[in-house]
């Protein structure tokens, strides 16, 4: 499959703060579906914008960044109310942010918080590292210094559709320009996105629509409630023959480095002495 044939949802959040796992709340959400022909040219854009309620009030700091007010807000729906149809949105498609950990944090808490679980998708990717790794030449990565790097328009700018559209729109340019293969596969390793996991019989797509382990102390149960788990499926050896060989094949292993920088944004941090998968934690720090 073509990864320009399948949905592909631009989003973005605007927030009380920086910090979704102390308080902080989302009060606008933006996700742009983007359509690609096969020459991977934009063809068109349709945007979805929410304003949302946090119910509490929008810190002046966060209103001067946006433009939202606590006015704007009053009488809007909270998240919760939304929860359903945002994540109707974004399941099943290949998912575009830029600086991906930030928003992902803040959709993932605030759906956390309706009962529900983040979506099944075709692929997640962070056009922030792509762009440090492709437009190396740039200063800033900044959207607004890769828009206008790109010819991309960037109108109103930090405002959540506004930003989705133009994030989109960024990678279909990156894409085209660098020469993204056109299976869907080959595009998420070269973008370096999370897709599902292979199929190696070690990790599979469960009911939820998540990734889930299939063995070993943690089978049954998601890979987000055990990333540390993932973590030393990355570095656990065993002994074959004379020689000590990777216990998973490397399809999984690099499965799993793309899902923690993507998803956890954090790096693993061993014992030097041990390499049990208890050993190993998520630092809070940018994986690298």
């Amino acid at each position: 499959m073509r990864w320009t044939d399948c949905r592909v949802v631009a989003f973005d959040t605007e927030t009380t703060g920086l910090n979704a796992f102390a308080g902080d709340r989302v009060i606008e959400f933006g996700a742009v579906e983007i359509d690609i022909d096969a020459e991977g040219r934009v063809t068109g854009a349709q945007a979805h914008d929410f304003l949302i309620n946090p119910l509490m009030a929008i810190p002046r700091t966060a209103s001067r960044i946006s433009g939202i007010t606590d006015e704007d807000v009053a009488g809007k729906p909270t998240f919760g109310k939304l929860a359903p149809q945002i994540r109707a949105l974004l399941a099943d498609a290949v998912l575009v942010a830029h600086n991906l950990p930030f928003d992902l944090g803040f959709i993932r808490q605030e759906l956390r918080g309706a009962g529900l679980q983040w979506p099944a998708t075709r692929a997640e990717v962070d056009t922030l590292p792509l762009s440090q790794r492709l437009l190396s030449e740039l200063r800033s990565h900044k959207l607004e210094n890769i828009c206008h790097h790109l010819g991309v328009p960037l109108d109103n700018a930090h405002r959540a559709s506004h930003d989705a559209e133009a994030t989109g729109r960024v990678l279909a340019e990156i894409a085209r320009r660098h020469g993204a293969p056109a299976d869907l596969e080959g595009f998420v390793r070269w973008a370096d996105a999370v897709g599902p996991p292979p199929d190696s019989g070690h990790l599979v797509v469960g009911e939820q629509g998540l990734a889930e382990f299939t063995g070993g102390p943690h089978a049954g149960h998601t890979v987000e409630d055990h990333p540390d788990y993932l973590q030393w499926m990355i570095i656990a050896v065993e002994r074959r023959g004379d020689r000590w060989q990777p216990r998973f094949p490397d399809s999984v292993r690099e499965w799993a480095r793309r899902w923690l920088r993507v998803r956890c944004s954090g790096r693993f941090r061993g014992s030097p002495r041990s390499q049990g998968s208890t050993d190993w934690t998520i630092a809070p720090a940018v994986w690298g």
